[in-house]
């Protein structure tokens, strides 16, 4: 019976992860590197521009906490499905987009797709893998990177190749996404492959509510929700300003610009699946703090240089670093919270990320534009960063008993 279980497990995971390829790589696909030019193409306003980039951003804050939340009552099946079929209809809907916000709008829907299904993938994989939670989940989320890691390069080639036919390019992110749509067929397929709670055909709005009210009062979820608002918020902010300081400031070249985020990424899908199991066998406070003061410390190296070989190993080491944290807050998250309400819990978890990460870039750009410049934007970093750090080692939370 046990080996059953795993097996069935087993294949659970697999479907997850390869799901989790397909549908971010469709989803990065459908935003970089072409929504840019499709936005300009169209006549955007300039000042318009932020709106379509945070369209997508938006249902993440408003949807991964009650959704779910829902997945911890009605089952993770249904709410996959419903997020893969959003990753396959949304591409073909830019087919007929004719001016800028059409395109706001269907960046709105297509990123209802992300907020169901990653925080729902993430609470199925906790269910399944008790044990190996950190190692488990770490590996999902490194396979999609992968998705994220190929879509610019072969986005960037469709628009080469077919000489900027937009159409061609969202009809390929279009076949991408009704592949993962195939992909969670076989989830369905599989009977026992659900999550382990008894699953209701009727739930009330006041049992939602109270299990949002035991996670959002429940001191370690919110220290832990915490620490990975502030690692997104980071995370935001080097997405977009680091490669404006390597361009700005240290006047390097597109290639040696992509070779450094691109480390980045590489760093991130191979150090967060042994940071995860790391953390299932030792420690999950180790990984946090170390990962929040390395990071930090990164940061503030980074406007007293302009040497390519430093901002490489920089890149690398923040890919660690950040994923040294990010391998241990899910897990954790699981372990504070009660298993009736794992799926909130990483509804919460994913809400706060979202908030952290779209506030990042917003504040940042208000640093930057002052006195301080870059030498003020990533010091702030470094204080934040260490900051978490001080406040999650003093709470105690995760320590062995």
């Amino acid at each position: 019976m046990n080996l059953k279980k795993t097996s069935l497990g087993n294949a659970c995971f697999l479907i997850l992860c390869t799901m989790g390829i397909l549908a971010i790589l469709s989803s990065t696909m459908a935003k970089n590197p072409v929504l840019n030019p499709f936005a300009i193409n169209l006549g955007t306003p300039p000042d318009l521009m932020g709106i379509i980039a945070a369209a997508s951003t938006i249902p993440g804050i408003l949807i991964s906490l009650p959704v779910a939340s829902l997945s911890d009552f009605f089952g993770r099946k249904k709410i996959l499905f419903f997020a893969a079929f959003i990753f396959a209809s949304a591409p073909f809907l830019y087919l007929i987009v004719t001016n800028w916000w059409q395109l706001s709008l269907v960046r709105f829907y297509h990123g209802f797709a992300t907020a169901m299904f990653v925080p729902v993938a993430e609470a199925t994989i906790a269910e399944r893998f008790p044990t190996k939670r950190g190692e488990r989940m770490s590996a999902f989320n490194s396979a999609t990177y992968v998705g994220r890691g190929i879509a610019p390069f072969l986005g960037g080639m469709i628009l080469f190749a077919t000489n900027y036919s937009f159409h061609t390019l969202y009809l390929a992110v279009g076949i991408i996404g009704i592949t993962s749509l195939v992909t969670v067929l076989f989830l369905l397929s599989e009977n026992k492959i659900d999550n382990t709670n008894p699953v209701k055909t009727k739930v009330t709005t006041k049992e939602m509510l109270r299990g949002w009210r035991e996670v959002t009062h429940n001191r370690g979820a919110l220290i832990v929700s915490f620490v990975q608002a502030c690692q997104y918020y980071a995370y935001g902010v080097i997405e977009f300003y680091l490669v404006q300081y390597m361009i700005g400031v240290a006047n390097l070249n597109a290639l040696a610009v992509s070779i450094v985020v691109g480390m980045q990424v590489v760093a991130l899908i191979v150090f967060r699946p042994l940071l995860g199991r790391f953390s299932d066998r030792h420690d999950r406070r180790l990984p946090i703090v170390l990962g929040c003061l390395i990071c930090g410390a990164l940061f503030f190296v980074v406007p007293f240089t302009t040497h390519f070989a430093l901002l490489l190993v920089i890149s690398v080491g923040y890919g660690a670093g950040f994923a040294m944290v990010v391998s241990s807050t899910a897990p954790l998250m699981c372990e504070l919270t009660p298993s009736k309400l794992i799926g909130t819990s990483m509804g919460f978890l994913s809400t706060m990320m979202d908030i952290g990460q779209a506030l990042g870039p917003i504040i940042s750009g208000v640093i930057l534009a002052s006195t301080f410049a870059y030498m003020g934007l990533f010091s702030s970093l470094t204080l934040l960063l260490a900051g978490s750090a001080v406040v999650f080692l003093l709470s105690g939370i995760g320590k062995k008993s």
